[in-house]
C-alpha cells in the first residue's frame, strides 16, 4: 500500500513514515514510479515503534526492537538486545524517581519549615477576587 493509506492504517502521518525511513528504522520498498510501498509487516513495525515511544523510548531506543522483529521475530522483546534496553531505560526512570522523590522531600521541608513561621497562609480577600 502507498504511504497515504499505510500512514492512516497504521494512525500517524507520512511525514513521520517519512522520517523513520530517514532514521534507518523503516526502509520503505519501492515501487517502479518511485513510490513508497509499505506491506502488512510494516503496519507491526511502526505499531511498536508508537508504543514505545508513548512510554518515553526515544527513536534510537527503538532501534533493536525494529531489528528483533525484522529478524522474523514474534516481538520486539523477543531479542536479548532489547531486553538489555528495557533494563537501561527502568534504571534511568529508577534514577528519575529518586531525583523526584529527594526533591519532594526538600518541597515537604520547605513547605513545613514555613508554615511553622508563619502559620496558615490567609489569603486577603480582596487579592483572592483577582
Amino acid at each position: 500500500m502507498r504511504i497515504g493509506e499505510f500512514a492512516q492504517r497504521a494512525g500517524t502521518t507520512p511525514r513521520a513514515l517519512r522520517f523513520y525511513e530517514a532514521q534507518g528504522l523503516m526502509p520503505a520498498e519501492r515501487s517502479a514510479n518511485g513510490y513508497r510501498e509499505y506491506g502488512e509487516d510494516d503496519l507491526r513495525l511502526v505499531s511498536e515503534i508508537q508504543t514505545l515511544r508513548t512510554v518515553g523510548f526515544s527513536l534510537d531506543d527503538t532501534r533493536s526492537f525494529v531489528e528483533c522483529l525484522r529478524t522474523g521475530h514474534e516481538t520486539g522483546d523477543s531479542c536479548a538486545e532489547s531486553v538489555e534496553v528495557y533494563r537501561r531505560k527502568l534504571e534511568e526512570v529508577e534514577a528519575c524517581l529518586r531525583d523526584l522523590g529527594a526533591v519532594r522531600a526538600t518541597l515537604m521541608d520547605k513547605l513545613a519549615e514555613a508554615t511553622a513561621r508563619t502559620g496558615t497562609c490567609v489569603v486577603p480577600a480582596e487579592e483572592g477576587l483577582r
